[in-house]
Parts: C-alpha cells; structure tokens; sequence
C-alpha cells in the first residue's frame, strides 16, 4: 500500500480510538504530515524501534508497540525449551508506562510470562533481570536520551545484551507478515496478573541489582578518608537514576550528595532542559548552580534511562568543565588498573574493551600497563559477545568496557551500559584523587603528561526528513566510490571497509583482510597519525563524523581537530 492507502487503511480500522481518528482526520490536508506518517513503518534492528510519539506507521504509539511485540512473541515462541519468559522495563518518558503494560498484555496473549518492574528502572537493571531471573527476553521502553517527543522499544536477548542481528532480522521479517492490528493476540492487564502471566518486580530486584553494583568498589578506604569533604552534585534529568544512583553513592560512603532537585521530579517533558543528554554541557544548567551554590567539587549526570553518565569537574580556574566520554573513560580505566593492582584483584590475563570509534588513548593505557585492549564495532551488544567469546575461550577476564558516547560496563551481572555503577566508581575514582590532592581535572591533565596528548571530536551531520535515509546512504557510497586521497590537505594512508571487513593501503593498493566486518563503518588513517571514521547512525537520522588526534602539545591536538572538522562540516554542503 502506498502512504494514502495506509492512511485511510488506519483512519478506518476499529483498532483505532475516536481520539486517535480525531488525530488523523486533523492532518487530512496536510499530504507531506500524511506521507510522513504512513509512508513506511519503523525499522527494526539491533536496537529495537525509536520514533516520535503520534498515530501512524512511522510513528511510536500503542498499535506499533503491539504489533512488535507480537512478531518478539512469535520469535520467542519458536525457541526451543520452556523458559518462556520475558523482563519488562520503562523510564520517565511520556506514554512509556502504557507502552510497557501493552507489550505485557501481547506477551501473556501469547502464553509468555512476563516480569515488569512495578515503576520505572534504570536501563542495566533490566539487563540484570533478564539474567537474574532467567528470562528469554527483555523489552525496554525508553528512546535514551532522545528530546520529549521520542518514545522506544529496546528489545534484549537472553544473555542481557541487546538483540543479536540474526533475532532482529526475524523480528523484523515477522513484522512485514503480520497484519499490524489482526494479527495482535492480547489479554486484559489485570486479568493477567490474576492468572499469574503477569509478575511486578519492585525493591527486591533493586537489592539483588545493588548488592551486585557495590561489589565492584575497590577502595572504601580511600572514600572515608574524603567522605566528609568531598561534595558531589547528582541529576537524573527527570528520569531512571533519581533512586539507585544516590543510594550507590551513599552506600560508598560519600557524606555529601547533593541532589538537583528541580531534576529530581519524574516528568517525561523534561522540563528543565532542552535535551536530557548528559553530552550537552547546557542541560547542567542547575547542577552547576547548585554546585556553586554548595563549593561541590563535581557534577555526576545519567540520563533518563540512567545507561550513560556525563560528568563535570572544577578546572584549575575554579570552574567547571566538561570531561567527554573518552576522557571519562580514559580516566577510569587508568584508575581501575591502578586501584585493582592496589588491592591484588587483578585477574590474569586482564582485557579492556572499546569500541572503534573510541579513543585510541584507551588502548595506550591499557597496553602500557598489561591489559590486552580489543575493539568491537559501537554497541555493547558486541561488546557483551566479545567478553563472552574471550572469556569463554579462556583468553582472559574483561575488567572495563567503554565507548565515547558516555557509556561504561563492568562486571558479570549486566551486559549493557550501566550508568548506576558508573556512577558509583567515578565517585570512588574523584575521592581516590582528593586523597592524593587532586582534582579529576589534574588527574586528567596528568595522565596526558605520562601517556601523550589525545585529542577527540564527534561530529553530527543531522539529515531529518524523508530524504534523510538516501542523503546518509549517498554520503556513505560516495566516500566509497570515490574515496579521498587526502583529508583537510593530509595524505590518506590507509582506508577500512569495515562492511567488507577490508583495509587498503593507499600508495600500493594493496588489500588485507581485517577482523571486523558486516558494519557500515568507513575509517581513513591520515600520514601524521590522525584517525577519521564515519558511519551513520543507528537510531537518529545522522552521519556521525569521529575524529582522533595524537600530537606533542595540547595546542597542536586542538589545531588538528579544527583542521578535520572543518572536512567533516563540508560533507553535508
């Protein structure tokens, strides 16, 4: 059906509400707003569905949730064996209540057992759930830290990472089989939960999930000594972290945690700020005010969902900076290598994990200190097979996963971006350092001193619209098809395919196999040692540009950048 088919197919059909008719029949002389809608439905990957909240095909709402939920039951149900179960979770977002009791309701109508969390939880405790509890299946409503208007439906696989491709593609088969509204087999809510389909999980699970977080502290020692100095200030940002982040805090022994309080109001409009994203130094408005306000010595935020963390800290100006996603991660896994050789818990044969597109300062610290360092393609879904190959395998333990985009795990318990544990171990990191006299800020600064001035930048071609999809696909074929020779007036050295798991040697064309393949990822290798990759995103309508920079100064780390990012800008001219 074309989009005008597909929108009266909907205006039509008995499924729908008055009120989600009076919805359609008020776009009904607005052909681009009906196009919009209907010309397609969401795609299903890895990641599950993301889209704006409305009525339509291309649009998040209780049709769409149904209908995906049954093509995950079908899949589920051809699985051999009896654990027919799956872990239900959702954040603050508007509408994510409903959406998770809708996904519930198809589940138990289809025989599957469903555990939901009786309010909202951070996304790694429904990764522990999953584990936990041994379920087939998880399900997460959450769009991240999407604006107010995005909802999602985040599908997880056994092990508690996010869906492998091969499930994703099934799912994604079925939904173009499946009639999106007779196809659906539901039950009523509350006669589910009567019949046992249907079991809420509360604070029992959150002290399975805590015990399991605090377990990886390293040096409660060291916290007491600073616990009555050290000051912290914490935000959720209206979402998931506004419980379990400050009780880890609290159970690590920090006296002084203080709470934004505007920020802590469950409110899925996010009304305090533009975006939820802990990236955007602008959203941490109030937390520095009230960090001003308190002399705090450093911001810790997570987002709705509470996977990713972002963090501020006073630099030697008295101000507070923002430190990115590498350089969080940078810092902590130099900290956990010192703090587990400090306490003899380091396991043999210890292995760092990064994604690559993260920063190669990673692997210099790791290696330089005795961890293997590996990369897996951006998702901790591969970061989670990665670890479970390695370590089954017996080629080591994972002591730290990390990617620039403000997500970190360690552990067994979870197999995604765990913001509450983060959380905790970049506090007991920040007190270590103020037991020694130092900032996070002078411990950055530092570990440049012992290994080198790295320097990073993500850019965001945002392509909206429906010509977005073929912009990004074009982008990416044109720099396939006719690769550069030179970036920004540098010498190209070599280019990774990483679709065809290929990489070419620029000067004598020769090529050579890479361990990486299946990802529509491009990697260009500069003669003064530079790094771009660009690959478009999975979940938003974007071309993300990295850049990697190692030089001799800080200032010529800074030059560079600029130097490739004014590239990377003319790529969407």
């Amino acid at each position: 059906m074309n989009y005008t088919e597909q929108y009266n197919t909907w205006l039509n059909s008995p499924a729908l509400s008055n009120v989600e008719k009076d919805e359609l029949r008020a776009i009904a002389e607005d052909e681009k707003e009906i196009e919009s809608r209907f010309f397609g439905r969401l795609e299903f990957g890895t990641a599950g569905l993301r889209g704006i909240m409305a009525v339509g095909l291309y649009r998040m709402n209780t049709h769409v949730i149904r209908h995906t939920s049954q093509a995950l039951a079908e899949l589920i149900l051809t699985e051999p064996g009896i654990r027919k179960r799956v872990a239900i979770c959702y954040d603050s977002r508007l509408n994510s209540v409903a959406f998770a009791r809708e996904a519930a309701c198809v589940f138990a109508g289809n025989g599957i057992n469903v555990r939901i969390f009786e309010s909202l939880r951070p996304t790694p405790e429904l990764s522990f759930a999953i584990r936990e509890y041994g379920c087939i299946a998880g399900v997460n409503i959450t769009a991240s830290h999407n604006p107010k208007e995005y909802n999602g439906y985040k599908v997880y696989w056994a092990d508690g990472a996010q869906l492998p491709p091969q499930h994703a593609k099934v799912v994604a088969e079925k939904m173009d089989n499946l009639d999106i509204f007779s196809s659906i087999r539901t039950i009523d809510y509350n006669e589910a939960i009567r019949y046992g389909l249907i079991v809420a999980m509360g604070v029992e699970t959150d002290d399975l999930f805590m015990t399991n977080v605090m377990a990886q502290a390293n040096d409660l020692k060291s916290v007491k000594m600073v616990s009555e100095s050290l000051k912290l200030v914490y935000t959720p940002f209206h979402g998931c972290g506004y419980k379990l982040v400050p009780e880890a805090l609290r159970r690590l022994g920090l006296k002084n945690v203080i709470c934004v309080p505007e920020q802590m109001e469950i409110d899925g409009t996010f009304p305090t700020v533009v975006s939820p994203n802990p990236e955007n130094p602008e959203g941490f408005k109030l937390a520095i005010a009230l960090a001003e306000e308190n002399g705090a010595d450093l911001i810790i935020g997570t987002d709705p969902d509470c996977d990713r963390v972002g963090l501020m800290v006073r630099d030697d100006a008295g101000g507070f900076t923002t430190i990115s996603g590498n350089q969080t991660g940078a810092l902590l896994l130099d900290y956990l290598i010192g703090a587990k050789k400090r306490t003899s818990t380091m396991p043999d044969k210890p292995i760092a994990l990064k994604t690559i597109v993260t920063t190669e300062m990673a692997r210099h610290i790791a290696e330089s200190n005795g961890v293997a360092c590996y990369d897996t393609f951006t998702g901790f879904k591969f970061m989670a097979e990665k670890k479970n190959a390695l370590e089954s395998a017996g080629e080591g333990k994972v002591i730290f996963s990390y990617e620039e985009s403000y997500g970190y795990m360690v552990g067994d318990y979870v197999r995604d971006k765990d913001a509450v544990t983060a959380s905790m171990l970049i506090a007991e990191m920040a007190a270590w350092y103020s037991s020694k006299g130092l900032t996070l800020f002078q411990a950055l600064q530092n570990l440049y001193e012992k290994y080198g001035q790295y320097g990073e930048k993500t850019l965001n071609l945002v392509m909206p619209g429906l010509d977005g999809l073929a912009k990004m696909r074009e982008l990416m074929h044109n720099l396939r098809t006719n690769p550069p020779s030179e970036i920004a007036g540098v010498a190209v050295v070599s280019r990774r395919d990483y679709e065809i798991g290929e990489q070419i040697d620029v000067k004598t064309g020769k090529t050579s196999e890479i361990e990486l393949s299946g990802s529509n990822v491009l990697r260009f290798e500069m003669s003064d040692g530079a790094l771009v990759i660009v690959r478009p995103s999975g979940t938003e309508p974007k071309v993300k540009v990295y850049i990697m920079t190692r030089n001799d100064t800080r200032a010529e780390c800074n030059e560079n950048l600029a130097k490739y990012v004014g590239w990377a800008e003319s790529l969407q001219d």
